[in-house]
């Protein structure tokens, strides 16, 4: 038995299943529809597919060694992630202000397509700045002396995007299950109004990062 691998299930489950961009774009979309939040979780396992692909390549230690680039990604993370809360507040604002039962419709998609909330979960996670940092920081713990890294790399990072695949997918059938009380209008406005705080709070410190250094 590899208790070196299992020991990386057990870390890199937690990682995945951290509270997050990802979680909070997931859960939001699940309560428009299951399909939304489906098609959301396959977005970030995809960008997930970007990093560990980068890690593999060797890519991520160029963005990590060269701070311009890196925080350029910081920047279009963040603004990404700003944009997705600050439009999730702005549909509840005018959900609010149109009356029980209207539909809302704006650019963050508050009844987004399939093609909408794939890309969603694919650019909140694909441009999470800290990703190929935890990836570069993470994988070379677990590769055995003596062993080929890239093979090892390659098991390893696979791991990380079927996590990926069962967690967000679960959390989207989860909400979608509990959806009935879940989407009761008072329920619906807190949670709606705490995931577009919470992106928009994790927006703004992402972006303010790279220009207060």
């Amino acid at each position: 038995m590899d208790a070196q691998l299992l020991a990386f299930v057990a870390v890199a489950a937690g990682m995945v299943a951290l509270p997050g961009a990802d979680f909070t774009v997931v859960v939001r979309n699940a309560l428009v529809s299951r399909r939304s939040g489906l098609a959301t979780a396959v977005g970030v396992a995809g960008g997930l597919v970007v990093h560990t692909a980068l890690a593999v390549a060797g890519l991520a230690a160029v963005l990590v060694t060269m701070p311009v680039l890196f925080r350029t990604v910081q920047l279009l993370g963040g603004a990404y992630v700003l944009y997705l809360g600050l439009s999730g507040l702005f549909a509840m604002r005018r959900r609010a202000a149109a009356g029980p039962g209207a539909e809302v419709e704006d650019g963050g998609g508050a009844r987004p397509g399939l093609r909408r909330s794939l890309r969603q979960g694919f650019l909140t996670n694909a441009l999470n700045p800290k990703a190929p940092v935890l990836f570069l920081s993470l994988l070379p713990q677990f590769v055995p002396d003596g062993q080929p890294p890239l093979p090892r790399t390659l098991l390893l990072a696979s791991v990380v995007v079927l996590l990926a695949l069962v967690w967000f997918p679960a959390v989207a059938l989860l909400v979608d299950r509990l959806g009935r009380w879940l989407r009761r209008p008072r329920a619906a406005r807190a949670i709606e109004g705490g995931s577009g705080t919470a992106l928009t709070a994790l927006g703004l410190v992402l972006v303010a990062g790279p220009l207060l250094r």
